[in-house]
């Protein structure tokens, strides 16, 4: 039962933060998982993305019911980041979970100095 709640917390907390930031609820879902869930590594990277892209698309239609998007400002970054995510997911299963931690970590470092500043 523990896991459940871990579960749906980290869910929670992934999703209001990508409501909240219009993304960045991955940051929040994979160290809350990675602390209290019962994943491998492995598995919690790929179930981030399965669990993030619904969320970004439930953030997305409120921005765009709301009006906060222009789908005409947004449409080139869909190009690229298409191509990115296939890149990531083809490459996912070759590159070391050790890599893939410092990686995140050096993301997650970039991102909080750049709002800082």
């Amino acid at each position: 039962m523990k896991g459940a709640w871990v579960s749906r917390l980290a869910g929670s907390a992934a999703g209001l933060a990508n409501g909240l930031f219009g993304g960045g609820g991955g940051m929040v879902f994979l160290p809350i998982q990675s602390r209290w869930g019962k994943l491998s590594q492995r598995r919690l990277y790929a179930t981030c993305v399965g669990v993030i892209f619904p969320v970004c698309l439930v953030s997305a239609a409120v921005y765009v019911w709301r009006g906060g998007v222009s789908l005409t400002e947004a449409l080139p970054y869909l190009a690229g980041g298409l191509a990115g995510g296939w890149l990531g997911g083809k490459l996912y299963g070759r590159i070391s979970t050790k890599f893939l931690k410092w990686l995140f970590a050096a993301f997650l470092f970039y991102a909080g100095v750049k709002y800082l500043l």
